[in-house]
């Protein structure tokens, strides 16, 4: 089935390249084929909205709430223009989406992240999927699921040792025991408040703050969520040493991703100058 989805708030490469998810690949003609649970989709860039093309027609109210299509980016563009910094941020990247991913492979995933790059996250990902995974042959070609906590708890680390994800296997092991035996109920995580959510996922082995913050705003939608890596930190200590502005609101996971967007490319074009 083929949906065309208009909007002009949803750019594909800069929400799917964005470094909140891990599973899209982008094709020879731009387009993008990716997974998420067992739902799988082609999508393509188009003039003023989206083509989704996906094989159940099930699965069109699935990938509109994947793709956030309830929240009026608009409206929250118009709120961050008070501030000048995040202003041209979000202007620059008002393509940006936040995610609505599914909670257990998020968390892995952001585990995974820890001291990582994009490309080494992916790759160990992938490998944890076509090892662990269901192996689907869709109309897009052979993918494999992300594994259920069941299954990643049942495994050892020398059965992650493929992976070659180092470290952070004691704290992948970790997270799949307490998910699977509900120590750690990951469903009861989407009624509490974010605060009490980030307090309850750091009792997993090897999730801090911005691990917990990661998963609670792409898994959760919690927009309150802040999460700080080494990007955002050099933002907020040079235009916000004061602190955040208030017109982020209710949005600040919004906002981060406009800003981390904005100045990783702002950076990136300096250094190129620079050279």
């Amino acid at each position: 089935m083929t949906f065309f989805y208009k909007t002009g708030c949803l750019d594909l490469r800069q929400t799917l390249e964005s470094g909140q998810c891990f599973r899209w690949r982008r094709q020879a003609d731009g387009s993008y084929i990716g997974i998420s649970g067992r739902h799988v989709l082609r999508a393509a860039q188009e003039q003023d909205g989206v083509t989704f093309e996906f094989p159940d027609k099930a699965d069109k109210s699935f990938w509109l709430r994947y793709f956030d299509a309830d929240t009026d980016y608009e409206s929250i563009l118009r709120q961050f223009a008070a501030d000048p910094t995040l202003k041209a941020a979000s202007e620059q990247n008002r393509g940006v989406r936040i995610l609505r991913q599914e909670p257990f492979e998020t968390l892995i995933s952001f585990i995974i992240s820890q001291n990582n790059n994009i490309p080494r996250i992916t790759g160990i990902i992938e490998r944890l999927c076509s090892a662990f995974g269901e192996r689907l042959d869709t109309p897009f070609g052979e993918i494999y699921t992300f594994p259920g906590a069941n299954v990643v708890a049942g495994l050892t680390p020398d059965d992650l040792t493929p992976l070659r994800a180092g470290f952070r296997v004691r704290y992948i092991l970790d997270a799949a025991k307490k998910a699977a035996s509900r120590e750690i109920d990951l469903a009861a995580v989407n009624k509490m408040q974010y605060d009490e959510g980030r307090e309850y996922l750091k009792q997993i082995v090897g999730v801090g703050n911005k691990v917990a913050d990661c998963v609670l705003l792409y898994a959760y939608h919690k927009t309150e969520a802040f999460p700080t890596d080494v990007w955002i930190k050099r933002v907020t200590a040079e235009y916000y040493p004061d602190g955040l502005p208030g017109c982020m609101g209710e949005y600040k996971g919004i906002a981060q991703q406009y800003l981390f967007e904005y100045f990783r490319k702002k950076t990136a074009a300096d250094i190129l100058i620079e050279a």
